[in-house]
């Protein structure tokens, strides 16, 4: 068996095709959709990540405004940019690029950001939404990806298991939520580092998510055969190459020949997520519109 590759370059490219219509029926109403990326710090992934959001941005007619804060600032100037760009009619959305230096709190920034304009999905009232299972609005972007990915490649979820490998708040637990929420339906255990006898629990999956960050973690003896594995992953692993190092994912590439689809890295849910932050951007620029 050689698993169905699920391409995220290519589904995400059909979705910037769907968003072009709405961003030109925004811009005949007069209205410019307008995304804000604060970057603290020199952080060099997250200039990149930046940078993919900027060309997004410019592929769909969004306007980008990037502000960059030296990571020696102090936390109220964070604070203060946030309060700023919410006050700001001409943003529409609003994200604050992870991580953060050391000492600055996250969480507690997120939750400054209006909730119309959380175009990460991650403020405490677009969560709470989701656990209420409302998927109309700001759904996290690397979660709502996946599902689009499994959508693609026609699994049923009604009834069939489905791991999710790792517990954070930006992948992992709405992850599960999505996975299980009524009309998907899905039966969904949340494994974690004090998970015991992960790769048995593996075995009995129909749907394997791995976003736990340990680079080729899932081997093929833990998949079933004819599972679908989603690996969200992305890890820097060191070597003698030009750049230093190269990227591998949370799943091992012989899973590939036992899966009966896998995602890539890259180009799997990277693109993916950056497809669901124009989504967000500009649902959240439709919302703030809304007569």
């Amino acid at each position: 068996m050689v698993a169905t590759v699920i391409d995220g370059r290519e589904i995400a490219r059909g979705i910037e095709d769907d968003l072009r219509i709405r961003v030109e029926s925004l811009l005949h109403s007069g209205v410019t959709p307008c995304l804000a990326v604060v970057i603290v710090g020199d952080d060099p992934a997250s200039h990149v990540y930046v940078r993919a959001k900027e060309r997004a941005c410019a592929r769909l007619g969004i306007n980008s405004v990037r502000v960059d804060i030296p990571s020696d600032a102090e936390y109220e100037e964070v604070v203060t940019v946030v309060r700023r760009l919410n006050q700001d009619p001409e943003v529409n959305g609003i994200l604050v690029q992870s991580p953060l230096p050391d000492g600055m709190d996250e969480i507690a920034i997120t939750d400054l950001i209006d909730p119309n304009k959380d175009v990460d999905g991650f403020h405490a009232q677009n969560l709470g939404r989701l656990v209420q299972g409302d998927t109309s609005g700001l759904l996290p972007c690397t979660p709502a990806g996946v599902m689009r990915m499994l959508e693609s490649v026609d699994v049923d979820l009604r009834g069939k298991r489905a791991v999710v490998i790792g517990r954070s708040r930006i992948v992992g637990m709405p992850q599960s939520i999505l996975l299980s929420q009524r009309g998907v339906d899905a039966t969904v255990t949340i494994a974690h580092s004090r998970t015991i006898d992960m790769a048995s629990l593996c075995r009995g999956a129909d749907v394997i998510i791995a976003a736990v960050g340990i680079s080729n973690m899932v081997r093929s003896d833990w998949v079933k055969p004819g599972s679908t594995v989603i690996d969200v992953g992305v890890n820097r692993v060191n070597d003698d190459s030009e750049k230093g190092y190269h990227l591998t994912g949370d799943v091992h590439p012989e899973v590939g020949a036992v899966a009966g689809a896998l995602s890539p890295v890259p180009g799997g849910v990277g693109p993916m997520t950056i497809a669901m932050l124009m989504t967000n951007t500009i649902r959240a620029t439709e919302i703030q519109h809304e007569t």
